[in-house]
């Protein structure tokens, strides 16, 4: 599967999702991650090209696996029962979870567009 999975830099390709840490957490303490999927430059957001979905894993240091933080569905795109595109209702691909670890490792997300695939991005977190 790793070579369905696209990257690139997040400040010139509007598909890869962007991971926001704080600098430094503290052990046991609540950490906050925030991920956008078009950070720079906007991604689509129409019944025809859209994001449709995000993970975000956390994979603690000397752990065999990450953990899946959360799954988060991006489900209006535009669309009504007068079709595709009639609706002013839409959902930014952005997400906020929180969770709480004991070890530095690695925040990863994952989001899939339902035109160009899936892309993935990571980010390091350290704790005091």
């Amino acid at each position: 599967m790793k070579e369905l999975i696209q990257t690139a830099d997040w400040k010139s390709e509007k598909h890869v999702p962007v991971i926001k840490l704080p600098e430094q957490a503290q052990k046991g303490q609540p950490v906050q991650v925030a991920v956008t999927i078009g950070a720079e430059i906007p991604h689509p957001n129409t019944s025809e090209h859209h994001i449709a979905w995000a993970e975000v894993f956390f994979h603690p240091e000397g752990d065999k696996f990450p953990y899946l933080l959360g799954r988060f569905d991006f489900s209006a795109h535009g669309a009504s029962v007068q079709g595709p595109n009639t609706s002013t209702v839409y959902t930014a691909p952005t997400v906020v979870c929180t969770f709480t670890t004991e070890k530095p490792g690695t925040v990863s997300a994952l989001s899939y567009c339902n035109i160009h695939g899936l892309w993935s991005s990571a980010a390091d977190l350290t704790l005091q």
